[in-house]
């Protein structure tokens, strides 16, 4: 079986995709990238993958040369006479994008999904997604994995005595609900409201955190001027103690000096995205083993489901 699935990586994330090969049984996939003086590139399977099941490893972050690459790799790959190919995502970029909450926008995330189908994709894997109906904008089969089933048993191991879970915004409510639910915990939900994209106008705490400790998970950390408010708010209200469980370590701008400088214990994501920079406060757990368990049961015509029952 193990020889007719090959595992390649991307440029944004080859030491998580290394480690979901090593953690699935085989080799990392030999493809080389030639890049133009004018900034193009080619990627080049170096392998006979004719007749494989071929796994591409790829974040979609910025700079959009993460999804050109994803993109031309699939290309190359369905050329190369690939049996079938996935497109393993930890993190899927303009997911944000989801929807046209104004006039005269894209639907990225859309456009997106239709990118990758045009490609040659037949199937997405992919984890914690900005919103679960980005599912229904593929017409083929999309693997949709939680970080919860990572991060729980690191929070039952930190044996917080008073443990209560959080959302740092109404959007997340459903995140947190259900990790209050898998713990059997309560948990509470901060309210903002923007004055526009990454500046929060207003925030105000619904629920009693006084002497708790206090667990806040989210998809994504991207300026970090939300999630820091609301711990500073969990602590101005009584919290003991404030960590975060978020998925996505995008980190742009000033997110380093914020979680730096904010109240925040412990701030825990997975390698989805690589981190520009190290922190005493940023933990890092790995998804590679969640992953090659899913290519694994892919592959076996397994069921992927029981992974995520708590």
């Amino acid at each position: 079986m193990s020889t007719q699935v090959k595992i390649f990586a991307g440029r944004s994330v080859k030491g998580m995709a290394a480690e979901i090969a090593k953690a699935f049984g085989v080799s990392l996939g030999n493809v080389i990238f030639n890049d133009f003086a004018d900034g193009e590139f080619q990627p080049s399977f170096e392998e006979n993958i004719r007749g494989s099941h071929v796994f591409i490893v790829q974040s979609t972050f910025p700079p959009a040369d993460n999804l050109m690459e994803l993109l031309m790799m699939v290309d190359a790959a369905q050329r190369a006479s690939a049996k079938q190919i996935i497109a393993v995502i930890p993190y899927f970029g303009y997911a944000r994008q989801d929807r046209k909450d104004r006039p005269r926008v894209s639907i990225a995330a859309k456009l997106v999904a239709d990118l990758l189908v045009t490609a040659g994709v037949h199937r997405i894997i992919t984890m914690d997604l900005h919103a679960d109906q980005i599912q229904g904008f593929f017409n083929m089969p999309v693997d949709h994995l939680y970080a919860s089933s990572i991060f729980i048993p690191v929070l039952k191991e930190l044996n917080l005595p008073n443990l209560a879970m959080a959302s740092p915004d109404t959007g997340g409510t459903r995140r947190a609900a259900a990790y209050a639910k898998a713990l059997e915990r309560e948990f509470v939900i901060c309210y903002k409201q923007r004055a526009k994209p990454n500046e929060i106008a207003r925030m105000a705490l619904i629920g009693d955190v006084m002497d708790k400790d206090i667990v806040l998970v989210d998809d994504i950390i991207d300026t970090a001027g939300t999630i820091t408010k609301a711990a500073q708010l969990m602590v101005d209200n009584g919290a003991r103690s404030v960590r975060a469980f978020t998925t996505h370590a995008v980190f742009s701008g000033p997110a380093y000096d914020r979680i730096n400088d904010s109240v925040f214990d412990e701030v825990y994501v997975t390698d989805s995205i690589p981190l520009k920079q190290k922190s005493d406060k940023i933990k890092v757990v790995s998804a590679a083993n969640l992953f090659a368990e899913v290519i694994r049961r892919v592959v076996d015509c397994e069921s992927i489901s029981t992974l995520f029952e708590f």
